[in-house]
């Protein structure tokens, strides 16, 4: 199938299936006039990428997560320990936001909003503010 088909199927657009062949993690056949020809097994390894992607996994993660996959002397401890790291990393990048939440909370609560020029966002923005 050409990748118009292909994009449909898997649900990620043309460009993307371009550059996941371009980086290595798809190698679609050819047909003797040079278009690629997708399989459905090419579809398969595209709706792996697309679902492990918006789950977060980097594109380094998921070239180990699909040579795990195609890998049948496989320990699940291997895959298990990618998923942890990731999770890890989520809830890093989830503390990194709830400390951003409560210092623009604390910023806005801290600024009248009113005529006068004095704004303690600006302050701290200027590196002149004290954030608590």
């Amino acid at each position: 199938m050409n990748i118009g088909i292909a994009s449909e199927r898997a649900g990620l657009p043309p460009k993307t299936i371009r550059y996941y062949e371009d980086i290595g993690l798809l190698r679609p056949a050819r047909t003797d006039n040079g278009y690629r020809d997708y399989s459905a097994a090419d579809i398969h390894r595209l709706r792996f990428l697309q679902r492990a992607r918006s789950l977060g996994f980097s594109v380094d993660e998921c070239r180990q997560l699909l040579s795990l996959y195609h890998d049948r002397n496989r320990e699940s401890a291997d895959v298990k320990a990618i998923a942890e790291a990731k999770l890890a990393e989520i809830d890093r990048k989830i503390a990194e936001l709830a400390s951003l939440r409560h210092v623009m909370r604390h910023l806005i609560e801290h600024c009248n909003g009113d005529e006068r020029p004095d704004c303690p966002i600006i302050d701290e923005l200027a590196g002149e503010g004290m954030v608590q």
